[in-house]
């Protein structure tokens, strides 16, 4: 059998987008799979949910966006950092660019790495990556949670850290008028996980019970279609957890019997591919993530930096 292609460095075929109204002035764009992004209206302004892998992409997403307000972007919220998600920040041209503090420190100790790393695994969401004028930093930070007033009669926008999950840095932000919430990579409907910066244990329990707790009635993981009503909502929650709860099961006992990491990652795939193995890059996802489980379970309680070099000797070592 032909060795499989890196990553998604193969997938090079555009994905159709498609921009939903949520409710008054609430905007998401889904792209089968791809990052999704959002915003709200505010009175007189607005605040972008995440801002693309570079500036090009962002000013695509940004022209649909202006087909239905001109609003200026106030704020720019990024949910984590990982580098497709935060490198077209600079679009935007906004006031304020908020994060949480983990991210920013993120930023600063391995932000060159996952830019190299992340724009090689997914060429195609680089849309020219020579636009990128450099390394997206917050502007504003919090440790817990920050509200931000939309002004008049639109309520108010939360911020809120739910707990280490898919990042150590990881905000959602909630529209409490309005049922809807913004999770960011902490929940992915119809998409398969990428855990390769993960802290497995903490956000398949208490941080998944942070983001449930919401009770909305929308909800906009980080790929995947928009989950619209209680039951699909509470489904693509049970589903984030499903998997991470498969791979610590599989991978936990690979461990503790003292077989190999590439004998873990064989048993994690044998039991997810029936079930996942057909949602957009579960292929590409499950060597990194399994890789840092693994060292989760071995004591590495921070994850180890993604390089490019690093990306290619687990690959060749997990899915050749």
């Amino acid at each position: 059998m032909a060795p499989r292609a890196f990553a998604s460095s193969a997938d090079l075929s555009a994905k159709e987008q498609t921009l939903e109204i949520l409710a008054d002035g609430v905007y998401a764009l889904t792209a089968e799979g791809d990052p999704n992004v959002g915003a709200i209206e505010g009175e007189d302004f607005l605040v972008c949910f995440e801002a693309m892998a570079t500036p090009v992409a962002a000013r695509e997403w940004l022209a649909l966006l202006r087909e239905h307000t001109d609003k200026p972007v106030r704020y720019l919220v990024l949910s984590h950092y990982h580098a497709v998600r935060v490198l077209g920040a600079s679009a935007f041209d906004a006031d304020v660019i908020v994060a949480h503090q983990n991210t920013k420190e993120l930023i600063a100790e391995r932000g060159k790495q996952d830019w190299a790393s992340e724009f090689a695994r997914m060429p195609r969401l680089a849309k020219e990556p020579d636009s990128v004028p450099g390394l997206t930093w917050p502007s504003l930070t919090f440790a817990d949670q920050l509200t931000i007033d939309l002004g008049g009669d639109r309520g108010d926008l939360v911020l809120r850290y739910c707990g280490r999950g898919h990042t150590e840095g990881d905000i959602v932000a909630w529209l409490p008028e309005q049922g809807i919430l913004y999770a960011g990579d902490l929940v992915e409907a119809e998409a398969a996980l990428y855990t390769g910066d993960a802290f497995h244990y903490d956000w398949a329990d208490g941080t998944l019970d942070q983001v449930a707790a919401f009770g909305a009635s929308t909800l906009i993981g980080g790929r995947g279609a928009v989950s619209q009503g209680k039951e699909a909502v509470a489904a693509a929650i049970e589903q984030t957890r499903h998997f991470l709860r498969v791979m610590i099961k599989e991978v936990g006992a690979t461990h503790r019997s003292g077989g190999t990491l590439r004998t873990a990652f064989d048993r994690a795939h044998a039991a997810l591919v029936g079930r996942y193995g057909d949602w957009p890059i579960f292929e590409h996802c499950l060597p990194f993530d399994v890789a840092r489980l693994w060292d989760e379970m071995s004591g590495v309680t921070r994850p180890v930096i993604w390089t490019a070099e690093r990306d290619r000797e687990v690959w060749d070592q997990l899915q050749s």
